[in-house]
């Protein structure tokens, strides 16, 4: 008897485009390929989107939800901001390290769906981490200006962990060095 096929989602459209951004970047969004990948047709794809930029404004959207909206929650469960922090630029740091899906978006941040995409999660990853420096008591101007070069320090070691990882610390190194930045970070005075 032969196995009924799952009904595909738009959110395995929309991951699926991640997958493949990630891995060629942007030009990487096309239906027959992306069709080929998840065994199925285009007609699965025009059921759940009206054309390729309507799959981009999904996969942008999920993007946001995962790699923003997800993580935060999951950084909420502690209630120790300064801790909160730390686990939060650790996990991000060793994240971004295996996943080249970052630095593809950000190199097509001239496109306008991924540059408004960039725009939103830039603006909401900064404000989260300057509440958090707020929360740990620093003037909400000082934590705007502090979350700002947290968010700056990691997107400077995504860029290098994918474009020259050899110049980054690893092991016990990168954990050490990962507690001076955050050492700098919340220095007073």
């Amino acid at each position: 008897m032969a196995q009924a096929r799952r009904r595909l989602t738009a959110h395995d459209w929309a991951d699926a485009a991640l997958a493949a951004i990630g891995e060629r970047g942007l030009a990487a969004v096309a239906v027959e390929p992306l069709a080929a990948r998840l065994g199925t047709t285009k007609g699965s794809f025009y059921w759940h989107f009206t054309n390729r930029d309507a799959l981009i404004a999904a996969a942008l959207g999920r993007w946001e939800e995962i790699h923003t909206e997800q993580i935060i929650t999951e950084m909420e469960t502690e209630p120790d901001p300064e801790r909160r922090l730390r686990r939060l630029l650790t996990k991000a740091i060793a994240t971004a390290a295996e996943d080249p899906l970052e630095v593809s978006l950000l190199a097509t941040a001239d496109h306008p769906q991924v540059a408004a995409a960039i725009e939103r999660v830039t603006k909401r990853r900064v404000g989260y981490v300057a509440h958090l420096f707020e929360e740990l008591g620093f003037e909400p101007q000082e934590s705007r200006r502090r979350g700002l070069l947290a968010y700056a320090s990691y997107l400077g070691h995504t860029q290098l962990s994918h474009a020259v990882p050899q110049a980054l610390p690893a092991g016990v190194e990168r954990d050490v060095y990962l507690e001076s930045v955050m050492d700098t970070l919340l220095r007073r005075g």
